[in-house]
């Protein structure tokens, strides 16, 4: 059964229709400077095909939460949950099919990119079975996508920008149809914007927009200028599901409204404001300092807190000078620590912040604040010890060799990387994919597979299946080789060290 979304007239005046199962299948991508009508067309898809199929908003400027109201979206305020909670939320909500906006006002842009990041992650690494069709709509995706870096830091770009490719690139056959809105096609990351089938632009007038706009609809560059003559709400249509010609169309109204509506003017007040300047213009009131106030007392600091007044009150003890044998004691029990945080079930998919945090926590519940790495070296750690390498072997000069080649992949992969060598060194069976895929923090073993084909393409390694199915790893001129190990084996039983 076809079902056709209403989306306003064509410019000769006849309904304006948009096949929604072709738009499930080929993604749509909308472009127009503010006060074009994006959001408004935008909200006339969701609100026409909101009967048909699940839904889903990623909303930086809170312009969708009405939805809630007339259609049963579920509103999740992102600053009220961490990375980890949005992700679970986006496969819980896959997996009931309940439509959501996620909400990203109040957040910085480095937060909206990670938390968009995480819920996108739900969604798309949700097991098979729940592979339901469902529309992906994100506004002002040149946020989420950018074409080149800003303020914010590589990893938060790197996640949310690997988090818009996965679903444009690869959402459709897990059933996501990414639709994107852009102010501007020249900020949008090309790899992403080049995935849409379906086309909708308004009103630019920057010449380079245009000249995208017009490549995209196949329009001629002289006919670019049509852009400009746009207005508001009138959108230039192309693609199959929409139409095989450029299409001018209106968009029609919608029953729904933002928080947020385009500002009207209003009158000046008709009486004048007596002794202006002296108002405007007053001393500004007393600063007042107010209390951090606690949801609930924290037991940690509070102690904190005890050490320091007792140390006030008495002079700081000179601590005697560490042996090399209490030193590398030390290193052990820090080692032992990080094995015990990386042992819970979910560790290998927790964010970084939130294991360094548990481990500081340890640490000082040891005893050993003193030696407490701080965060960059706590990532080398976990990279050595997702590999199954302690302090010990990671000092070895044998090892040398492996960690300039693993500096050559990205951070993330090192890990894996590392693993791998460790299984060659020994001559264990190469790790299976679920043992790869929690190396990296992910649940997918497509993901396992895809980073081992990225490692050998930088020539690192050399990937070789035999004849019962069983993989060898053999590291490029170290002449190290894993033994044969099924890839298809259940987590990490083939020998390597489980962390």
């Amino acid at each position: 059964m076809t079902v056709a979304i209403e989306m306003g007239h064509t410019t000769a005046g006849a309904p304006a229709a948009l096949d929604l199962e072709e738009l499930l299948a080929t993604r749509l991508l909308v472009q127009g400077n503010s006060g074009s009508g994006k959001s408004h067309l935008l909200r006339r898809l969701l609100e026409q095909s909101a009967p048909w199929v699940q839904q889903t908003i990623i909303d930086p400027e809170g312009d969708f939460v009405s939805l809630g109201d007339r259609f049963g979206h579920l509103v999740i305020d992102a600053e009220e949950h961490t990375e980890r909670g949005l992700q679970s939320a986006g496969e819980r909500a896959r997996i009931h099919r309940v439509s959501t906006v996620l909400n990203l006002e109040g957040l910085d842009a480095e937060n909206q990119m990670r938390r968009a990041a995480a819920f996108l992650g739900g969604l798309f690494e949700v097991a098979r079975d729940h592979w339901y069709p469902m529309l992906v709509v994100v506004d002002e995706a040149q946020l989420f996508a950018p074409a080149v870096a800003g303020e914010v830091s590589d990893e938060a770009r790197k996640l949310s920008l690997g988090a818009m490719t996965n679903l444009m690139c690869r959402g459709r056959k897990r059933g996501l149809a990414g639709i994107i809105a852009t102010q501007r096609l020249a900020k949008l990351a090309k790899n992403v914007a080049a995935e849409a089938s379906n086309f909708l632009m308004g009103r630019t007038f920057l010449d380079i927009d245009m000249a995208r706009a017009a490549d995209l609809l196949g329009m001629e560059r002289r006919q670019a200028e049509a852009f400009r003559d746009l207005e508001r709400g009138q959108f230039m249509a192309l693609g199959p599901a929409l139409s095989r010609r450029p299409l001018g169309l209106r968009i029609g109204p919608t029953d729904t409204s933002p928080r947020n509506g385009t500002p009207r003017l209003m009158p000046l007040p008709e009486a004048a404001l007596e002794d202006a300047r002296a108002i405007i213009l007053a001393a500004p009131p007393p600063e007042t300092v107010r209390p951090q106030r606690r949801s609930s007392p924290d037991l940690l600091d509070q102690l904190m807190a005890a050490k320091s007044a007792a140390l006030e009150i008495r002079p700081e003890p000179v601590e005697p000078p560490i042996s090399a044998e209490d030193l590398a004691e030390r290193r052990e029990r820090v080692d032992r620590v990080l094995r015990a945080v990386l042992a819970q079930p979910d560790a290998g998919f927790r964010v970084i912040g939130v294991l360094y945090q548990e481990f500081v926590v340890r640490c000082r519940i040891e005893g050993l604040a003193s030696v407490v790495p701080d965060l960059p070296a706590f990532r080398r750690m976990l990279t050595r010890a997702r590999a199954g390498l302690g302090s010990d072997m990671a000092g070895d000069d044998a090892w040398q060799d492996v960690s300039v080649r693993a500096s050559l992949l990205p951070e993330d992969m090192q890990g894996v990387f590392m693993m791998i060598a460790r299984a060659a060194k020994e001559g264990w069976p190469c790790p299976s994919d679920a043992a790869i895929a929690r190396a990296y923090g992910s649940h997918s073993l497509r993901r396992a597979r895809r980073l081992l084909t990225y490692i050998e393409e930088q020539g690192l390694i050399v990937c070789q299946l035999d004849g019962l199915g069983r993989r060898t790893v053999t590291l490029v001129e170290l002449a190290w080789a894993t033994a044969p190990g099924d890839p298809k084996a259940e987590g990490a039983e083939q020998g390597t060290l489980a962390v």
